[in-house]
């Protein structure tokens, strides 16, 4: 699974930390990282942090088909 966040869209509101926090995390007030190549065993996870993103920031990809469409920030977690 891969996920790509547009980090010009994402306002740090993390939606997305709270509801996926192995793929997502906040750093500081309004940094946000994430792990790109989130393992698939937080599909579920990641897929309702992508629907939860008020700024549709966060867009899933699987077999390079997008899933999801959300958008959010920046880096990889881990």
């Amino acid at each position: 699974m891969r996920l790509v966040v547009d980090l010009n869209r994402c306002q740090g509101y993390a939606q997305c930390a709270f509801l996926a926090p192995e793929v997502f995390a906040m750093h500081g007030d309004e940094a946000l990282m994430y792990d790109p190549q989130a393992d698939d065993a937080q599909r579920e996870h990641v897929l309702r942090a992508a629907n939860a993103c008020p700024v549709k920031a966060i867009t899933v990809e699987a077999d390079g088909v997008a899933q999801a469409t959300a958008r959010a920030g920046a880096s990889r977690v881990g």
